[in-house]
């Protein structure tokens, strides 16, 4: 049975993929940075390791570890919501390291393998930040763009070796942690400066008033799908309101 090795599985879209393929026979090595209790039940061909994707050693020891895999999916990421003018460097370099500088290095680990085999595909998560323009997402939009082109890029230097690279970018999930702090404005770093407040808090109030969603499992089921095509497309919107954007922009 094929093999998976998928980052940020602790939880949302990470989580749900893994057990997606898992329930389809998969073997799946489910990474994490603080692996704790209870995230997966107890079950064969199913592993959880601990992995800092912005941490080299801790790339390097996870894929020493792993064996060969026939996938892997970049699905660790953290959020960034708020006024661009308000947000520290400090902030912009942490979204980055995860977001963009995490996913090329495990990416970059993942390749020698992947070539030296003739077989592989890299899955990139993104977000539907990508497919129109969104108002207080600057930071975490560049991140999310950088990938899309990194992949974009990518996918020609592989394809002589039968290695596909692809991206995958969620809609709105009203469980997700980033989706519920939003709603809420609960975030520690999203300064907003005085000028900016009505106009924030009208696209927060604008927000929490979407109807359309995406679930966990929209994106399990299209990232199953990235995985398994083999037409060359590239990019792949999940959920009805990023196929929406998808189809508008």
């Amino acid at each position: 049975m094929p093999t998976m090795l998928i980052t940020g599985a602790s939880s949302g879209y990470g989580r749900e993929t893994a057990l997606h393929f898992h329930k389809r026979g998969w073997t799946v090595i489910a990474t994490m940075r603080a692996p704790r209790p209870g995230v997966f039940p107890q079950a064969d061909r199913l592993r959880v390791i601990e992995l800092d994707v912005t941490e080299p050693d801790s790339i390097t020891a996870t894929f020493e570890a792993s064996g060969a895999i026939d996938v892997l999916v970049n699905a660790a990421g953290v959020s960034s919501i708020g006024v661009f003018e308000g947000t520290s460097m400090d902030h912009v370099r942490e979204v980055f390291e995860t977001n963009t500088f995490g996913v090329m290095a495990t990416t970059q680990a993942a390749l020698p393998h992947f070539r030296e085999r003739g077989s592989g595909v890299v899955v990139n998560v993104t977000s539907s930040v990508v497919l129109g323009d969104m108002p207080l997402s600057a930071v975490y939009k560049a991140s999310k763009m950088a990938i899309e082109g990194f992949t974009s890029s990518l996918a020609l230097e592989l394809a002589p070796f039968g290695v596909r690279a692809k991206t995958v970018a969620p809609g709105t999930c009203p469980t997700a942690n980033f989706t519920t702090r939003a709603m809420r404005g609960a975030w520690p770093y999203a300064r907003v400066p005085a000028p900016y407040a009505e106009y924030a808090g009208e696209i927060l109030e604008n927000a929490a008033g979407q109807v359309v969603f995406t679930t966990e499992s929209d994106v399990a089921e299209t990232i199953w799908e990235a995985v398994h095509d083999t037409t060359g497309r590239l990019h792949f919107p999940a959920g009805p309101d990023a196929v929406w954007l998808a189809r508008v922009n």
